[in-house]
């Protein structure tokens, strides 16, 4: 198989190892590829045996339309994606480097995907007056080069180089609590870059025991705090954490109880939330591994095993129909009338290894009828 790609910019022919893009076809197809690698490249692949192959198997792939000259009549083209923060830090091939703190020097960093610029944050001058001398150069520079979006990352020891780098134009993006990320848009057109993190990801875990008891929990703090309601545990996902190992880990936190992930049965998308984001609550079932409660001092007024009639008869489940709908399919999944969603890990030679795809495991596998957990 003999694979090529085709630039879309001037249609200059590359040829591209027919193996390479075989494996990114398949990983693509079954979710194991990050399609990072693709974005921004301005690069069209294309099997030239089957030209629809490609867009076949990798549905992440679209069918553009075809380019003057004779070359394929159909194509695939990349679907580009925003930059990941990690790439705000490490280095490229692409990396343009200048005389740290020299007055007037263009900033030290490296061009990016989308013909932008990553300033490199360990090359900032500490002295306000220096770095301001090399912003506007730098920023000189990069509109002579026609560059569009420019990152500038701040990390909280040069918190005196905001002011002139909102003064320059620079706005906000986001903020951690090492550093703050601003962007400077340099063409006359519409920004086009990436906004800032959108969702906070939360889980809610019901556990129940063999003896069809519930572990129920009444909060401490919160909208609930004194309202004598008892709810599943939940709670937010750490930076970097996986949905299933939160959820173990608010069952462990907030009642002592161990417990083993067993699927995802559901989850909620709202808006409007926290500092007007949006928030995705994935509801997961699990299977406890221990039975002696403690419950967490900070947060929790009380937590106990609780019959499922009981817990079921609160009267705060006729106020929430959301709530009484997600009891409902938990126990329509215990009772084997519904199916969850389990997981595996992604390939280990993907770039991203440490992931996982959720999919409903039995449906795949082919097996009839529902199945109790």
């Amino acid at each position: 198989m003999v694979c090529i790609s085709f630039c879309t910019h001037c249609s200059c022919i590359l040829r591209v190892s027919g193996a390479w893009v075989g494996r990114c076809a398949g990983s693509l197809a079954c979710g194991r590829l990050n399609p990072g690698l693709y974005r921004g490249s301005g690069i069209a692949v294309w099997n030239s045996h089957t030209p629809r192959q490609l867009g076949i198997q990798a549905r992440g792939f679209r069918l553009v339309p075809r380019m003057s000259g004779e070359v394929a009549t159909e194509l695939s083209s990349g679907v580009a994606l925003p930059p990941p923060d990690d790439e705000f830090v490490s280095g490229s091939s692409n990396e343009v480097t200048k005389q740290r703190g020299e007055a007037g020097a263009t900033l030290s960093g490296r061009y990016d995907s989308y013909e932008g610029m990553i300033v490199d944050p360990r090359s900032l001058p500490s002295d306000g007056s220096t770095f301001k001398k090399s912003l506007m150069a730098s920023i000189a520079q990069w509109r002579r080069e026609r560059k569009h979006g420019i990152w500038l990352k701040l990390p909280i020891e040069n918190v005196n180089l905001v002011e002139a780098a909102v003064a320059a134009g620079f706005r906000y993006h986001h903020a951690e609590p090492a550093y703050l990320m601003l962007t400077l848009w340099l063409p006359d057109g519409p920004c086009t870059l990436p906004p800032n993190a959108s969702h906070q990801v939360g889980v809610g875990a019901f556990v129940l025991n063999d003896k069809n008891e519930i572990l129920a929990v009444q909060e401490k703090n919160g909208p609930l705090k004194g309202t004598g309601v008892w709810k599943m545990p939940t709670g937010l996902t750490n930076q970097g954490e996986d949905i299933f190992d939160g959820a173990i880990r608010e069952v462990k936190e907030e009642t002592g109880v161990d417990a083993r992930f067993l699927e995802v049965v559901g989850f909620r998308q709202g808006h409007q939330v926290a500092f007007d984001k949006s928030d995705l609550f994935f509801l997961c079932i699990l299977r406890p591994t221990s039975t002696e409660i403690v419950a967490q001092e900070s947060e929790i007024a009380a937590a106990k095993w609780m019959p499922i009639s009981e817990f079921r008869a609160q009267p705060i489940f006729n106020q929430r129909p959301t709530m009484l709908k997600m009891l409902e399919i938990c126990l329509a999944r215990v009772e084997g009338r519904c199916k969850g969603f389990g997981f595996d890990p992604i390939h280990p030679d993907s770039p991203n290894p440490n992931s996982y795809f959720y999919y409903n495991q039995v449906d795949f596998a082919g097996e009839q009828g529902q199945t109790k957990l």
